[in-house]
C-alpha cells in the first residue's frame, strides 16, 4: 500500500501529469460548449471518457493522501469530487424535467477546474476567500446605505399614481410623460417603490444612463409633477454616485488588497 500511495503521489505532483489534466480540462470545457449548439454519439463517448479520466485522477489523489482528513479538508478536492460524482447521475432517473436541467447546469461547472490549473489563479481565489469576511462588512455597509438612500428616494421622487389625478394635475402628468419617458418604454416609476429605487441606486452606482433618471426628474420638477427644486434632485443623485462609485467600491479594493497583501506575507514565509 505504502509503494502505491508514494506512486500515486508522485505522479500527481509531477508536472507533465499536471498538464495532461489541464489539457483534459480544455478539451472537456470546450465539448461543454460546443454541447450548446449541438450533441452527437462521438461527443458523448469522448465526454465520458474524460469523466473516467477525472474519476482516476481523483481516485488516484485520494490514495496519494495521508488519510481522509488530509484529502477532505482540500477544497479543490472536495469540489472536484462533487463535480465528478454528478457526472454519474444519470438523466434518465429524473424524471422532473426542472432538476435535470439543473443536473445539466451542475455539469457546466466542470469548467471552473480550470481555477486549479495555475499558481497565480489560486492565489487569487485564496485571496477572494481570505477576503469573504471583510468583504461582508463592507456589504452591509453598503446595504445600510442604499436602503436610507432608496427610502429617500421613494419619499421625495415618487411620481404620483395618474389614476387619483384630475384636471390640471393630469394635464402635466401626461405632458411630462410625452416629454420624458421612462427608458425603457415598459420601465417602472424609478422612485416608485422602495425596491425599485434600490434598483435605480444600483443602476446609478454602475453609471448606466443614470444622467437620464435626474433629467427626467428635473422635468418633473419644471412641470411640477414632483415638489422637488432641480437641485435637491442633483445633489442626491451625485452625493449617491460618490458614496457608492468611490467610496464604498474603494473599501472592497482596500480589502482585496491588503487581504492580498497578507497571503503573500504568508507564502513567503511558508517558502
Amino acid at each position: 500500500m505504502g509503494n502505491i500511495q508514494s506512486f500515486c503521489r508522485k505522479l500527481t505532483t509531477h508536472r507533465v501529469f499536471e498538464i495532461a489534466i489541464v489539457v483534459v480540462i480544455l478539451i472537456n470545457s470546450l465539448l461543454i460548449g460546443v454541447e450548446t449548439y449541438a450533441t452527437n454519439p462521438t461527443i458523448a463517448f469522448i465526454q465520458k471518457f474524460i469523466l473516467g479520466i477525472f474519476t482516476l485522477e481523483i481516485l488516484m489523489r485520494y490514495v496519494a493522501s495521508e488519510c481522509n482528513k488530509e484529502f477532505f479538508s482540500s477544497g479543490w478536492n472536495v469540489f472536484d469530487l462533487s463535480l465528478v460524482l454528478i457526472g454519474y447521475i444519470p438523466e434518465a432517473w429524473l424524471a422532473n424535467a426542472s432538476i435535470a436541467m439543473a443536473l445539466r447546469v451542475l455539469r457546466v461547472f466542470r469548467v471552473l477546474r480550470l481555477l486549479r490549473t495555475s499558481r497565480e489563479i489560486k492565489l487569487i481565489i485564496s485571496v477572494l476567500a481570505k477576503s469573504v469576511s471583510s468583504l461582508f462588512y463592507n456589504l452591509v455597509f453598503y446595504c445600510i446605505f442604499l436602503y436610507l438612500f432608496a427610502i429617500i428616494g421613494v419619499t421625495l421622487f415618487k411620481l404620483p399614481n395618474p389614476e387619483h389625478l384630475q384636471g390640471d394635475a393630469l394635464a402635466r402628468y401626461e405632458l411630462y410623460i410625452e416629454n420624458a419617458p421612462h427608458a425603457p418604454g415598459n420601465a417602472a416609476d424609478p422612485y416608485g417603490s422602495l425596491d425599485e429605487s434600490m434598483f435605480t441606486l444600483f443602476r446609478v452606482m454602475t453609471g448606466d444612463d443614470w444622467s437620464d433618471v435626474r433629467y427626467n426628474l428635473i422635468t418633473a420638477s419644471n412641470y411640477h409633477v414632483v415638489q422637488i427644486s432641480p437641485t435637491v434632485i442633483t445633489f442626491y443623485h451625485v452625493l449617491w454616485f460618490i458614496i457608492s462609485a468611490f467610496l464604498l467600491l474603494n473599501l472592497v479594493v482596500g480589502a482585496i488588497l491588503n487581504n492580498y497583501q497578507e497571503v503573500m506575507n504568508s507564502i513567503k514565509k511558508e517558502e
